[in-house]
Order: C-alpha cells, then sequence, then structure tokens
C-alpha cells in the first residue's frame, strides 16, 4: 500500500454517490438543483450535529429551558413546508451569541443569544429563521453549488498546533473543532428568504410577527457593545440593515396586519428563562474571557474565569474554559482539577473527556491519556482527531501494532495536514506501507 492508497474519499458526504438531479423546492414548488436527498439530510445532520453540540459545551442541562424551547419549536413546526421532518429544537452552554439549524432539522439556541432575547416572539422568530432554511433547503441546494465547506472536511481538518516538526508539542491541542467548524454559512439571498419564511411561520403559530424585527434590532445593537460574541453569527448568517428594512416593509403588508396587533409573550419568556438569567453575570464573564483567549491574553481571561466561577461553581462551560486556559499557559497539572469537576457535573458530555486525554499527553501519562480518548470515543464516535491522539499515546506506549491501526483509521478520514503527514510517515517508517 502506498501513500496514494491513503487518499481516501470522506465518508458520508465525500465518499457517497449522491442523488443529483433537480428535486421539487418545497417552498416555491419550483425545480431546484440539489445534491442530497431528505435521507440524506437526515443521516448529515445525525452525524455532525452532535459533534458541534460538544462543541458548544453540550446540550444545557436546564430542563424547563429545554423543554420551552422544543414546545415553541414544535408548535411552529407543524405550520412548516416540511412538518414531517426529524425536528429536535434545545439550548447548547456556549456563551456567543447564535443560533443554527443542521439540514435534518436539529435546530439550537446558544445560552448567549436566549439572555438577549425578551419574548417568546423573539424566540419564535429566532426558531422561525432556522426553519426556514431546513425547509428551504439551504444546505443542499449550497452543496449543489459548491458555496459551502464541506461539513466532513471542516471536522477532520483541524490540525494540533506544534513546536516542532516531530510532534513533540502534540499536547498543545486543547480541543477537537475550531468553534463553529461544522456550521454552514449562507448567502445573503438564503438569509432574506430564512427572514421571510420565519415571519409567515411564527404567524402562522399565533406569534406577533414583529418579533422578527424586535430580533433583528437586538442583534444590531449588540453587535456594537459585543462584538466578540456576535462575530460567529454574523459569519454565518450575515446581518445587514438592508434585512432589517425588508423584514419591516414585509409586515405591512395586509396579510400581517391583524397579527401585528397580538401582545407580545414577554412575561412567560422572562418566566422560562429565570434560571438562565440568574447567571447572567457569570456568562457575561465568561463571553470577556473568551475575547481574552482569542488575543493569547490568558492572564486576563484566567481573571473573568475565576470571577465567573465564584458566581457558578459548577458551570460546565466556565470549568472547561478555566481548564483550556490553563492548558493553554502550559499548566496541564492546574487544569486537571477543572476538568474532573466538569466530568463530574456533565458525565454524559465528551469535551472534557478529550481535554482530560491531552492533559494527560502533556504530563507524559500516556496509558491514562489513552483511557481518556476512549471514553470520549464511547460518548461521541467519529472524531478524527481522538483516533490520531488514541494512535500518538500508543505510540508513546511503545504499541507500535496499536498506533498503526488508529494512524490507518485516522487515515480513512483525513488524508492532509500536519497530523496526516505524521501519520503517514510513522507507518511508513514501520514498514506499513511504502
Amino acid at each position: 500500500m502506498d501513500r496514494r492508497d491513503f487518499l481516501w474519499l470522506l465518508p458520508g458526504i465525500g465518499a457517497t454517490t449522491w442523488l443529483q438531479g433537480c428535486a421539487t423546492d418545497p417552498v416555491t414548488g419550483k425545480q431546484s438543483f440539489v445534491m442530497m436527498d431528505k435521507s440524506q439530510e437526515v443521516a448529515l445532520d445525525k452525524k455532525h450535529s452532535p459533534h458541534q453540540f460538544s462543541e458548544d459545551y453540550g446540550i444545557s442541562q436546564d430542563t424547563q429551558v429545554n423543554q420551552y424551547i422544543a414546545g415553541v419549536g414544535k408548535q411552529m413546526a407543524t405550520g412548516t413546508h416540511r412538518p414531517d421532518m426529524p425536528y429536535v429544537f434545545q439550548a447548547v452552554n456556549a456563551n456567543y451569541v447564535n443560533a443554527y439549524a443542521f439540514p435534518g432539522g436539529s435546530i439550537a439556541c446558544t445560552r448567549g443569544i436566549l439572555l438577549e432575547l425578551e419574548s417568546e416572539d423573539q424566540l419564535a422568530a429566532l426558531l422561525g429563521h432556522e426553519l426556514g432554511h431546513v425547509n428551504a433547503r439551504h444546505f443542499a441546494e449550497s452543496q449543489a453549488k459548491g458555496t459551502l465547506v464541506d461539513l466532513a472536511v471542516a471536522g477532520v481538518s483541524i490540525a494540533a498546533a506544534s513546536k516542532n516538526a516531530e510532534y513533540g508539542q502534540i499536547a498543545q491541542m486543547i480541543g477537537g473543532l475550531g468553534g463553529g467548524a461544522l456550521l454552514a454559512h449562507y448567502s445573503r439571498d438564503n438569509e432574506r428568504e430564512a427572514d421571510a419564511l420565519g415571519v409567515e411561520y411564527m404567524t402562522r403559530a399565533g406569534y406577533n410577527p414583529d418579533g422578527m424585527t424586535d430580533l433583528m434590532t437586538m442583534l444590531n445593537t449588540q453587535s456594537k457593545s459585543k462584538p466578540n460574541a456576535l462575530e460567529l453569527m454574523f459569519s454565518t448568517h450575515p446581518m445587514s440593515s438592508e434585512r432589517l428594512e425588508n423584514t419591516r416593509k414585509s409586515l405591512q403588508k395586509p396579510a400581517y396586519a391583524d397579527a401585528a396587533k397580538r401582545v407580545k409573550q414577554r412575561e412567560r419568556y422572562m418566566d422560562r428563562t429565570n434560571r438562565l438569567r440568574a447567571i447572567k453575570p457569570a456568562i457575561a464573564e465568561e463571553q470577556k474571557a473568551e475575547a481574552m483567549l482569542a488575543k493569547k491574553g490568558f492572564d486576563k481571561a484566567e481573571g473573568h474565569l475565576k470571577t465567573a466561577l465564584s458566581i457558578v461553581p459548577n458551570d460546565y462551560a466556565g470549568l472547561v474554559l478555566m481548564a483550556k486556559t490553563q492548558m493553554a499557559m502550559e499548566r496541564p497539572k492546574e487544569a486537571e482539577p477543572y476538568l474532573e469537576r466538569a466530568k463530574a457535573i456533565y458525565p454524559t458530555e465528551a469535551q472534557a473527556q478529550h481535554l482530560t486525554g491531552v492533559t494527560k499527553l502533556q504530563l507524559r501519562q500516556p496509558e491514562a491519556a489513552l483511557a481518556a480518548f476512549k471514553a470520549y470515543e464511547s460518548l461521541l464516535p467519529g472524531n478524527a482527531d481522538t483516533m490520531f491522539l488514541q494512535g500518538y499515546s500508543m505510540e508513546q506506549m511503545q504499541d507500535k501494532k496499536g498506533a498503526a491501526q488508529a494512524y490507518y483509521r485516522y487515515l480513512q478520514l483525513a488524508d492532509q495536514g500536519k497530523q496526516a503527514s505524521y501519520a503517514y510517515n510513522r507507518l511508513k517508517a514501520w514498514g506499513a506501507v511504502r
């Protein structure tokens, strides 16, 4: 087997022979060129959405918030153009301001954006917009045009940072995926259509459509005071004053005249999100910490996280962020207690397990690292980086056979980047490839 044999087509997306051709757009009724059918949209969603949820520190453990979002979402989904999709609505623990949808109907709101909303009508607008993307099949259409980054590529192309060519500093890798790596980036035309569909869906569901203008106004205002928190949202969902003006004009149509008189549900929203809003000061500190981490201001990030954890000691996202900060400052021993607390608080969430493995590599404890990476994979299979790190751990244990098998698995998913080069070169050195 030579190097060419390792240039595998990516599974899931790249390795699938897509059903290519024209399909009826469920919204417009017109023929459109797409590269996947409904079953493929759902399969892609199931494969990749759990990794994004984990990147966002897991699904919220606040059952009140999740049940509330699910209730509003399901109420709206019945009036969409694709009511038969397997929709799931939930909150995730990320602090940045955003909401997103995967093509099979998995829709998430970050706790960062939920703290900025002020009524159920704004929540309905947010969910309606994401439902618009799913119903208009924007992902499938964009794939056909070649305008979206392949999710599988995004999932396996995040290379570990290293200080030398021999990967001696593999333990510098402090995360699996880059924030938002799996999220679709929509065009302005996609956004306009999703806005219009969101207004339509929320109105059908009994909400005041002016909640959409309230949502857009809030986002534009927050972009000035919290630009870092909204950076990802504005890259995945292009915002403009034109979108706001278009929405205002659409609400002047007779079809929305009566609906615009409906009372906005502010009190109910505040009541259902009261536990989340109670920790808003801690989340604000975590947002500041993340802004500092992006600038490599590790000391300042640590200070903000200490304040956040003094307010909410058992916040999973805060604990994991503090562990990442300690690891970035090359303090793996100091990171361990935060990761242990995080795993105890949220044992079914995988990110803390992955980071535990990295700290063990930093501490030159490959056996413990391998155990952590295997625990991660049992919770969340399919992360190519974890396969690589398992191989690296076994290599440090002098288990060349196990390492070779792990590197082989990794190279079936990734064929470029520092990790792929390292894995291939090790296999070549061991005589496994020529």
